[in-house]
């Protein structure tokens, strides 16, 4: 295959992956960033400890870690047809995506609020200051960096998924290194497909990396 039948396909096919990822980003973040709350505002010692509800959605949490992507994708595609009226095409994968990502995404937020000084939050709790005050000025602003990291870290994931996603009808950069690299032995469009996730996961980390380091200088000078 020539560059010029290639370019088309490979416009097309990073387009297709940056909108899933973008789409599938913001519902797991929406999703595990209040789940992952939750899991340490519930524990042992939290502002609003509950053994029950915390061993429930760190089971549920724990469940949807340890399912392999392309077995939950081929799980929820009747869940998938249901919410969007199809389980093909980068709009219907945004589901699979984003619902294989939030355990994930949850216990990274988890593990970031524990992070936070303790003792600030006694601070704000001593002044009178509720839960809901805590976490938007203390646990969030606190752990913001590493939030941004965990962020990152997500979308990277998502990125791996959306080309698992191409096995099954997901478009995007997967899809096309299936059906015109694997499926038709073309393995220079093959290597020139993993180049450009490569970039894009670069890309993505250099940003992530630049966000942190400049959210970490701000909070030290603040």
């Amino acid at each position: 295959m020539t560059w010029s039948e290639m370019q088309p396909l490979l416009e097309q096919g990073t387009v297709d992956t940056l909108y899933m990822v973008l789409w599938a980003t913001v519902v797991t973040v929406l999703g595990g960033l209040p789940l992952g709350i939750l899991l340490v505002l519930t524990d042992k010692g939290g502002l609003l400890k509950n053994t029950v509800v915390n061993k429930v959605v760190g089971v549920i949490v724990n469940i949807g870690r340890s399912l392999p992507f392309i077995i939950l994708l081929i799980a929820l595609i009747p869940f998938t047809t249901f919410v969007v009226g199809t389980f093909i095409g980068p709009t219907a994968m945004i589901v699979p995506l984003a619902i294989g990502a939030i355990p994930f995404f949850a216990r990274l937020v988890e593990t970031s609020i524990r992070e936070v000084d303790h003792g600030l939050v006694e601070a704000v709790q001593s002044m009178g200051g509720s839960v809901p005050t805590i976490i938007r000025k203390v646990l969030l602003p606190q752990a913001l960096p590493s939030l941004v990291s965990g962020t990152t870290t997500t979308v990277i994931v998502l990125i791996g998924y959306s080309a698992m996603a191409g096995a099954v009808g997901g478009e995007g950069l997967g899809s096309k290194a299936i059906t015109y690299g694997y499926q038709r032995f073309d393995t220079q469009f093959m290597l020139v497909t993993v180049v450009v996730l490569i970039a894009i996961v670069t890309v993505v980390q250099l940003i992530g990396d630049l966000a942190v380091r400049l959210l970490a200088r701000r909070g030290r000078t603040a």
